[in-house]
């Protein structure tokens, strides 16, 4: 459990999907589609929802505040057309207030037709980009940076008189992370990774078309066999059902995946660039029992992202694995809650120790991180209370000591407790028996599998990509008046 302004799990920004039918078939469900896909990302944002759907050459939309079936009730959905293609994303704000207007899809019109985006990520230029396109006429009502994002990439497509072109075009010009989806009227899907593979996106396919999500566990939820990761740097074309393009629009000399995404934030029956996040927590929790042995009596993980690396250490160390809490499962993601008192209500009506378990116990506790440290010393507390002996924790991340300027919110550097403790320092914050983090190289050594390489600026401070919004590694289209 993560510490984050008294929440307990770090935020990142979002989930995106987006399908594509076949002109064919009866099938002509997409916003169907979309909302149980969106229901399966639930996890990746709690803010807010939307679904867009074309329809002729116009596009029909739907969105709100809150969880994915309060803003769809089923009066809602129904309302949606009927309609061969659409997008939809789940919302955590890292850029914008977290308000309607700022919750995706983003419609933008312009004199040739309309497009709706959905976006994951943070694109670091997007002020710059907004200044830019300002004297051209372009109207901005929210603060995300997803709105501009789909105003850029509209005025591209009108420039190019083609959706495929404009977006590449776009796209060169964006900084930072983002894994975008993009509808026109006429129902074609543009999907886009940006070059260092910071966010995941894959596809899949059916008997009925085919399909773009933010992970695995949305397209076997909705019976889309995986085909394949959206590569760092590609955009795919999907029109009525069928891959009609793809390019590799854009190349860094190493791509970055968020390592994150292993460590927490996807959902663990999703496999992303070639490794499954079941097999990358539970290979943490191996590591952490190499480099941190301790006698004990059980190991436990703190629901729901230790739980796999707990089960992990158990393995390799040979203790017994055991639960250590009772879940509410009613009570969602304590992180996503937008105010403080919300969110530490949400941390103690979450979990309750199992006395049963744990009474007498010599226990090592196994979790994904620490950030602020304001919610592991009620975890440990609790333990004691229900009757631990002993407590030692074990954490599948390095210690946070870096801001993430790429999608995840950690906060400001001076309020990570890991840059003004020490690790012993630490351990008496929090009330722990004792306190070993995985290291980088073993986090490393649990993520071999993935294809791709793996950002780990938040622990290090060495981020693949620049980190301000001037161009430096020779890729990004220079940013003027003359040519955004």
């Amino acid at each position: 459990m993560k510490d984050e302004e008294g929440s307990s799990k770090l935020r990142e920004e979002c989930a995106v999907f987006g399908v594509s039918l076949f002109p064919e078939g009866s099938y002509a469900e997409a916003a169907g589609i979309t909302y149980n896909a969106l229901l399966a990302m639930q996890h990746r944002g709690q803010e807010g929802a939307g679904i867009a759907v074309s329809r002729g050459n116009a596009l029909a939309m739907h969105k709100g505040v809150g969880l994915v079936d309060d803003v769809f009730p089923s009066a809602v959905l129904l309302d949606l057309p009927k309609s061969k293609a659409g997008v939809g994303h789940a919302r955590y704000s890292t850029t914008g207030s977290n308000t309607e207007q700022n919750v995706q899809p983003f419609v933008t019109e312009f004199l040739t037709g309309r497009i709706a985006t959905v976006h994951n990520g943070n694109v670091i230029n997007a002020r710059e980009i907004r200044e830019k396109l300002t004297p051209f006429g372009l109207d901005f009502s929210a603060t995300s940076d997803t709105e501009v994002i789909s105003q850029l990439i509209a005025y591209r497509v009108m420039k190019a008189h083609d959706l495929a072109e404009g977006a590449a075009a776009a796209a060169k010009i964006l900084k930072g992370a983002f894994s975008l989806i993009v509808i026109s009227g006429d129902g074609k899907l543009v999907a886009i990774r940006d070059p260092y593979g910071f966010r995941p996106l894959c596809i899949g396919e059916n008997d009925s078309g085919m399909a773009v999500a933010s992970e695995t566990c949305a397209l076997d939820s909705c019976g889309f066999r995986f085909v394949r990761d959206v590569r760092p740097g590609e955009l795919v074309l999907i029109e009525n059902g069928r891959i009609t393009r793809t390019q590799i629009y854009a190349r860094v000399p190493r791509t970055s995946l968020c390592v994150f995404e292993y460590i927490y934030f996807a959902r663990p029956d999703s496999v992303i660039d070639g490794l499954s996040v079941f097999e990358a927590r539970r290979n943490m929790g191996k590591v952490l029992a190499r480099e941190h042995p301790v006698e004990a009596d059980i190991v436990c993980g703190v629901p729901d992202s230790g739980m796999e690396a707990s089960m992990g250490y158990a393995e390799e160390s040979g203790i017994r694995y055991a639960s250590a809490f009772v879940k509410n499962r009613y009570i969602g993601r304590s992180f996503i809650y937008p105010t403080q008192a919300q969110r530490e209500n949400a941390v103690r009506l979450k979990l309750n120790p199992l006395s049963a378990s744990v009474k007498g116990k010599r226990v090592v506790l196994v979790d994904d991180s620490i950030v602020r440290g304001t919610t592991s010393p009620q975890v440990i507390a609790a333990l004691r209370g229900a009757g631990a002996k002993e407590i030692h924790l074990r954490i599948s991340s390095p210690p946070f000591r870096h801001t993430c300027y790429f999608g995840t919110d950690i906060g400001d550097e001076e309020n990570l407790i890991a840059n003004r403790c020490t690790v012993e320092e630490i351990r008496k914050h929090i009330g722990a028996d004792s306190l070993g983090y995985i290291s980088v190289e073993g986090l490393l050594e649990a993520c071999a599998g993935c294809g791709q390489a793996l950002c780990t600026g938040c622990f290090t401070g060495a981020y693949a990509s620049p980190t301000n919004a001037a161009p430096k590694n020779g890729m990004e289209e220079r940013i003027g008046a003359e040519n955004v």
